[in-house]
This record gives structure tokens, sequence and C-alpha cells, in this order.
């Protein structure tokens, strides 16, 4: 297959349901290819890690409508001092010590919604496990960190969703509407839940950071303050929920394996870790070369070009792993590409890794007689992948 024709399977519906055979024919043609003057495409396991360290690339925002400039003014579009700054305010909070500190309360949360999930299974209908369990413990347990009330949870979800449709590579050029609607709509939340805290101020983030802008002078700008708070919100959600959902698609069809992880909770993190690499949560992320790149073997990459990092090819890279198309907890490897490396390194893996770890054995062993009820459906993502339903039985 053509270079062209390989990264166009990744523009399709089909392709973003199941990128796997894209991302094969793209590396086949190598671990970095070029598309056009300006722009390349990275699948090497071992080269999106280098990149992702090195300080010659950069990220960058998009100034079209609403829902890019908020993007673009978080940590996520920041560089340099102006990130370090940033991410400063908010690293303590989602570190894995404070994951562990939040663990209580996914454990709690987890429980509720499993005793919930198996009232709805009783009478043997079709219950939802991305709507009834891995979305609300993932909005939960994010709510509890950042402090936002029960009753909005599921608005903000919502909204949250929506504005990701920001992130997508393949969207059409310009403003998306929904996408903006929702950037708007979160900027007034943001702006009254500030309001509160400084009114109210409590432990959670929001109120960590207010604090910090508050205080600090050049610690955070306003803007800075509303685009963070957007932007930890996805970061604690978005990826959680997806993780846990596409552990309980992968272990829903192995049952072998499920039955091991049911026995042993012990095995969650081996199991969690093969989740991120089989199915990764997160795709894909760019960067943007500030000057030539000499790449040893490949040849230059000119200033100013876009780099896009399949982080989930590489991590099927079969240059790093053995068999890499097949799901093997037990396997022995080098770590995931997906929640990135460096500077960037998404600042929810903790929380999203600690939710999983939980939530997995914990469905497996209050469910044993779960089983996949109709078709799954996957979002028209490729950035966040995840399903948009995913109904089982449970089995009496």
């Amino acid at each position: 297959m053509l270079i062209t024709e390989a990264f166009n399977v990744l523009s399709s519906p089909e392709g973003r349901r199941d990128p796997y055979p894209g991302y094969a024919a793209l590396r086949a043609h190598g671990p970095i290819v070029r598309l056009r003057p300006g722009f390349y495409v990275v699948t090497g396991y071992d080269l999106i890690s280098r990149l992702l360290r090195d300080p010659r690339l950069e990220v960058r925002g998009w100034p079209e409508g609403a829902a890019s400039r908020l993007v673009g003014d978080s940590m996520l579009k920041a560089n340099g001092a102006d990130h370090a700054r940033v991410r400063q305010c908010a690293r303590d909070a989602f570190s894995p010590r404070n994951a562990d500190r939040l663990r209580g309360v996914v454990t709690e949360q987890a429980a509720v919604l499993v005793e919930y999930v198996a009232h709805l299974g009783r009478s043997d209908e079709p219950v939802d496990l991305m709507d009834e369990f891995a979305y609300p413990l993932a909005v939960r347990a994010v709510s509890a960190l950042l402090g936002i009330p029960v009753a909005e949870q599921q608005w903000f979800r919502e909204r949250a969703q929506e504005l990701t449709g920001a992130l997508e590579p393949f969207r059409a050029p310009g403003p998306s509407t929904a996408a903006d609607r929702a950037a708007g709509e979160l900027e007034e939340y943001v702006t009254a839940l500030v309001r509160r805290r400084r009114a109210e101020p409590g432990e959670d983030l929001a109120s960590a950071l207010v604090r910090a802008h508050d205080r600090e002078a050049g610690a955070l700008s306003a803007r800075e303050l509303t685009a963070n708070l957007v932007l930890l919100t996805l970061a604690g959600f978005e990826t959680s929920a997806n993780l846990i959902g596409n552990g309980l698609g992968l272990l829903l069809d192995r049952p072998d394996l499920a039955a091991d992880l049911r026995e042993d909770d012990g095995l969650a993190d081996r199991y969690v870790e093969e989740v991120l690499r089989f199915d990764a949560p997160l795709q894909l992320t760019s960067r943007w070369a500030t000057e030539p790149v000499v790449l040893d073997g490949i040849g230059t990459v000119e200033a100013s070009s876009h780099l896009l990092l399949l982080l989930a090819a590489g991590n099927h890279d079969p240059a790093r792993f053995t068999d890499p198309e097949r799901f093997d907890p037990f396997r022995e490897s080098p770590p995931p590409l997906s929640f990135g490396a460096g500077a960037h390194y998404c600042l929810g893996a903790a929380l999203a890794r600690t939710e999983a770890r939980i939530a997995l054995p914990l469905l497996l062993r209050r469910l044993p007689g779960m089983r996949r009820a109709g078709e799954a459906r996957r979002r028209d993502r490729l950035t966040f992948r995840g399903f948009s339903s995913l109904p089982v039985t449970c089995g009496g």
C-alpha cells in the first residue's frame, strides 16, 4: 500500500474504528514517513520516544475557533518555561502520591457503581458499561479532585466530550460548532467555579489553582486558570474512562485471561499496562520542529515541520514488542507510549492507572457471568480511542 493510501485509511470512519491496520501499513515504509513537504508521520517506538523528549520540538495550538483557542491557552500547548510554570501548579494534584489518596474515593465509587450495574442486570437486559460504569467512575473521581458538585457532573462530561473534538487530526478546517459551543459553556462554568472556590476555598485542585492565581504573582493568568481547569478535567476523566472501557472490551473476549485477573487482582498492574499498550486510550500527539532536526540513518526534518506521532503505532512496533498484535499481560516489554513522554507526559496518567487497576478486577469478581450483549460501538475519534457503547448482560 502506498504511503498516502495508508494514511488515508486513518481518515476514514473504518480506519478510526480500527486504526491498527493503517498503522501497520505506514510502518511498513519505515519508522517515519514524509507525507508532503513539512509533514511527517512517525510510527516507530524508539523514534517516537526520542522525539517526545527532543527540546528542538514544540507543541502548538490552532487559532480557529473557541475550542481550539481554549485548548491552545492551556499547558497542553505551552512550551519551555511557560509550560513548566503552569504545570508546576497542578503537578502535585496528579502525582502518584495523590492518586493513591484518591484510591479511597475510587474504591468506594467503583463499589457503588458495580452494585448498580448488578441491579440493572438482574432482568438480563443489556447494560451499557460505558454509560453506567466507566464514565461515571471517571467523572466522579476527577470531580472529587477538582471539586465539581455531583449534580453538575453529567453536564460537565457531555461538554468536555464535545470539546475533545477540537483535538482530532482529521476534522474539517475552521471552527467546529459543537466543540466551540461546548468551549464557551465550559468557560462560563469554570468562571463560576472559580468564584465559588475564591469565596469558599477547599482542598481540591480548583481551589489550589485559584490560590496560585491570587497569591503568586505571575503563577497563572486569569485565562490560564480557566483553560487549565478545563484541560485538567479532560486529562482526569477522558483517558480514564477509555482505559477502563478498552480493558473491559478486551477481557470480555478473553475469558481465560479474565478468569486469571478475577482470581488474582495482584495481576492488575500487568493487565492495565498491556491494555495501555494494546489499545491505547490516547492514540497520537503532535510536535513541530523549531529548527532542522537530523535523524541518524533517516535524514533531516526541515524547520517548522509538523510531526504526527502515532503513539499507538509505536506500541505495536514489532521491533520492540514480540507478536505485538497479541494481547498478553504477561509479556516482558518496554513501557507503552500511551501517556506520552518527556515534559508533556500526561498529568492524568497515575489517576487513570489507579482507576483501571481497581475497576477491572472488581467488575470481573462481582459479575463473573458478564458477557457481551449485541454490538459494541466505537466513538468516531482517533485521538481519544474508546467505546461509545459497550453493552453486556450480567449473567444473573
